[in-house]
């Protein structure tokens, strides 16, 4: 039905919705909730809708919502300044029981093999300096939505809770989203509703991908004889089980994903059975005190926008949870989308500035995936996969071999490809810091983004009072040997004084129009 049609159909049933909004986001997750704080932050009005009534789950706490936020996520939320409000990672310092300390510690896996800490040579990443913000971050859900949803609340977002959206339709002006009996309007709409997104699927977006090779278990259990089982992520010729700390365990059993798609309830006996064949031990579960699956199923919409319609977080894409990836894929973005999303309804920058959020972010999503789907390979019950694994191991435990692995998790050498060949460009800015104190992340505050000359080059400074662009001349404590550096709202560096590019053409793509001489 189209949007004139629904519309005109509803206004003659004499209903009536909330004044117009900018935005209109489905769900109020960590993803949904950054999204929401970026738009608000530029004064863009935004309502978040959200089906569950209660935030809080004890799925979204320790040890089930255990997170690790790697050097994108952390860094994005260092420029809004919120990196002090988060407590975890302060009172948890070793995640994992039982396991190695000092230069054999790990700080991360592929495939379940440990990344050591010994073995990271972080002076190979370039351009990140001293002052960064740390590459990995423990947290968990709960306290990451618990954070942004205070800041989005601080910002004016309206959260509406126990509203379960069952559709919308949509014309080239607005969004008419309908919850039940309720309705509002809202000139985008972004769904952030989960894998099973509401948004999605009406809007028709293809979701493609592949099936899944496990069940994955994560349990809280009470067991008798758990001193048979190994300490960290162990490889059986069953499949693979890891005990992180004393009755949490996580288990994934290479049936195709058919116990998690049987709907069948999560049973001491089978949990028993699992663990046991898996384990190839005789280890007792003697109760199953709380307990979720889930797959490796891996899938990524084919598009991100349709019309006033996108999709951010896992409505756009799914994979397996091994090294935490779905959650900072999500938060990357929303941060990529915020910015050019509030330019667009603000005036400032034309619409077609949302086609480089699907051109960067669908090859991120792509990347994550495969990353994914390559563990999965290797961490099957198979000749081939232990082969695999073997050689993998063995290249994991070189310097080089530990410093990519660990740069790719961390997320710390991710690139976007901007049609620019400038290393640094398509990166996150360098943390520079500042001889008054200041530091490249309390540059991007107010989430405006900043043309930062260091050589005092009036051209620069001209180019940026044209296009309005918030301008600072600093002196760094090390710039690196750039002259000057064009930070975007989210903290990617779109130009370079060092490059081949000239810094009018990146703004003319920036703001999607030519600006008059």
């Amino acid at each position: 039905m189209t949007f004139r049609k629904v519309f005109v159909e509803f206004v003659a049933r004499g209903e009536k919705p909330k004044s117009m909004y900018d935005t209109v986001i489905a769900g109020a997750g960590p993803v949904g909730l950054l999204l929401a704080c970026e738009l608000a932050m530029r004064e863009r009005s935004v309502l978040v809708l959200e089906k569950s009534v209660e935030a809080d789950s004890p799925l979204k706490r320790m040890p089930f919502g255990l997170r690790g936020l790697n050097a994108p996520s952390v860094e994005s939320l260092d420029t809004r300044g919120l990196l002090d409000e988060f407590e975890v990672t302060k009172r948890v310092k070793n995640p994992h029981a039982g396991m190695p300390q000092g230069a054999k510690r790990p700080i991360g896996h592929f495939a379940g093999i440990p990344i050591e800490q010994g073995l990271v040579d972080s002076s190979q990443w370039k351009y990140r300096l001293e002052s960064s913000a740390p590459p990995i971050m423990l947290t968990e859900m709960a306290e990451v939505e618990q954070i942004l949803a205070r800041r989005a609340e601080e910002l004016g977002v309206e959260i509406l809770r126990g509203v379960d959206m069952t559709g919308y339709a949509w014309g080239n002006d607005h969004v008419l989203v309908e919850c039940g009996e309720r309705h509002f309007r809202g000139r985008w709409l972004v769904g952030c509703d989960g894998a099973r997104s509401v948004v999605r699927k009406q809007g028709g977006f293809a979701f493609e991908g592949t099936e899944p090779e496990f069940t994955g278990y994560s349990l809280s259990v009470e067991l008798h004889g758990a001193e048979a089982l190994k300490p960290g992520r162990v490889m059986t010729t069953r499949g693979m089980y890891l005990q992180s700390q004393p009755g949490y365990m996580v288990l994934q059993d290479f049936d195709g994903g058919a116990f998690h798609a049987s709907g069948r309830p999560i049973t001491r006996e089978h949990v028993q059975e699992v663990l046991r064949r898996i384990s190839e031990s005789e280890v007792t579960v003697t109760a199953v005190l709380a307990a979720t699956t889930w797959t490796d199923r891996a899938r990524q919409a084919t598009s991100y926008r349709k019309g006033n319609v996108l999709l951010a977080g896992d409505a756009a894409h799914i994979h397996a949870p091994l090294g935490g990836q779905g959650l900072n894929l999500g938060l990357g973005d929303a941060m990529n989308l915020g910015w050019k999303l509030a330019a667009v309804i603000a005036g400032e920058a034309e619409e077609s500035l949302l086609d480089s959020y699907e051109a960067e972010r669908i090859p991120v999503g792509i990347s994550v995936l495969d990353w994914s789907r390559a563990q999965v390979a290797m961490m099957k019950p198979t000749p081939e996969a232990r082969a695999q694994h073997a050689i993998m191991r063995d290249m994991m435990e070189t310097r080089d071999g530990a410093t990519y692995v660990a740069g790719r998790v961390w997320g710390v050498t991710t690139r976007y490809e901007v049609g620019d060949a400038h290393p640094l460009v398509g990166m996150s800015a360098p943390n520079f810091a500042f001889d008054d104190g200041a530091t490249m992340a309390t540059l991007l505050r107010d989430g405006r983004g900043v043309l930062l000359d260091f050589a005092g080059d009036d051209a620069v400074r001209a180019t940026a009072e044209e296009f309005a662009l918030p301008y600072a001349r600093r002196v760094a404590k090390d710039s690196l040997g750039l002259g000057a550096v064009l930070v975007r709202p989210d903290g990617i560096v779109a130009w370079v004084a060092e490059s081949d590019v000239p810094l009018r053409r990146v703004l003319e793509r920036w703001f999607a129009r030519k600006v008059a001489a």
